[in-house]
């Protein structure tokens, strides 16, 4: 029943590096500021004392393409106060050659239907698109790949704004967990004809699901299986939970699942009926649970009240939460 494929095991866990500094060969770092890059700044008024709390190192850079940066947002048809706000939250950005930064623009536009939109993705995530130009081939080739799903364009735009790490690595990572996460909802019954749309859905509410190793899937439908969750009840849950399901662990749902039963006094079945109810069970610590269930019993309802999952320190642009059905 669960083939679920052999090779993601050999994929551990292990930390997901940051996007190294957008610094080349020919940067240099001086002890003074550079005048040049303070002063272009003043004219587009930048707030340069946020610069210079947040990150003053850049002001010592040189060469700093300031004006170039700044030209390249306004003709995206970016206003002054806009790009004021881009340059203040991402001074990085001025770092990146014109070149660089057109080569992004390119890319970015084959999957943004226009540039004012554009504008307002890199008003919000700046670093996502002033990244090395050492991953646009990496950006390149998963974008093809994304594409290939037959995915909504906004859905690739927002894994490529909100996850921008999933984007520099090489691509055959993302085909892994993409074809562990298919594999899973057919082997559990999914029907192939529903399968675009559910893992659009999936990748759409949690974008961060494809930094998890493939084997954690793996280890938490086994577990659950091991709990008595039937094949089609293991679909549900898949579907409810969608990307959040890399986000819990067995250990974690063990105590959680043994406190609440403990606290309701109620089988192992009638457990199991409540998670289905309200996935979101599996993801809270005991003293959550508590005022939860507390809160549930007073109601007299079995299932707990619609709430957001506890956020992950790996996830901070999470959308939309799991909540519990009626």
């Amino acid at each position: 029943m669960f083939r679920l494929i052999a090779s993601s095991l050999c994929l551990r866990c292990q930390r997901v590096p940051a996007l190294p500094v957008i610094l080349r060969p020919c940067v240099t770092l001086s002890s003074a500021e550079n005048q040049q890059t303070v002063e272009a700044l003043y004219d587009l008024s930048v707030d340069i004392q946020k610069v210079r709390k947040l990150k003053s190192w850049v002001l010592h850079q040189s060469p700093a393409y300031t004006k170039e940066v700044a030209d390249l947002l306004k003709d995206m048809g970016a206003s002054g106060s806009v790009v004021a706000r881009i340059l203040a939250l991402h001074p990085e950005s001025i770092l990146c050659c014109p070149e660089q930064v057109e080569a992004q623009r390119e890319l970015w536009m084959s999957v943004c239907p226009n540039q004012k939109e554009l504008v307002s993705i890199i008003e919000k995530f700046p670093a996502s698109f002033f990244t090395s130009s050492s991953h646009h081939d990496n950006q390149r080739d998963n974008i093809a790949f994304f594409q290939s799903l037959n995915l909504n364009k906004r859905i690739v735009t927002k894994l490529m704004a909100s996850a921008p790490l999933s984007f520099s690595r090489p691509v055959e990572q993302n085909q892994l967990m993409v074809r562990t996460l298919q594999q899973a909802y057919t082997e559990l019954g999914g029907e192939d004809a529903n399968m675009r749309i559910w893992l659009q859905k999936l990748l759409s509410q949690n974008p961060f699901v494809l930094l998890k190793p493939p084997d954690v899937l793996r280890q938490n439908l086994l577990f659950l299986r091991d709990r008595g969750f039937s094949t089609a009840e293991l679909l549900r849950l898949l579907s409810k939970l969608r990307g959040f399901v890399t986000e819990l662990n067995p250990d974690n749902m063990r105590r959680t699942l043994a406190f609440s039963q403990d606290a309701m006094g109620c089988s192992e079945e009638d457990l199991r009926d409540i998670v289905l109810s309200c996935p979101a069970l599996l993801y809270y610590p005991k003293r959550s649970c508590l005022s939860a269930l507390m809160a549930s019993s007073a109601s007299g309802s079995a299932c707990l009240r619609s709430q957001r999952p506890p956020p992950c320190s790996s996830s901070p642009h999470r959308s939309s939460s799991i909540g519990c059905s009626a």
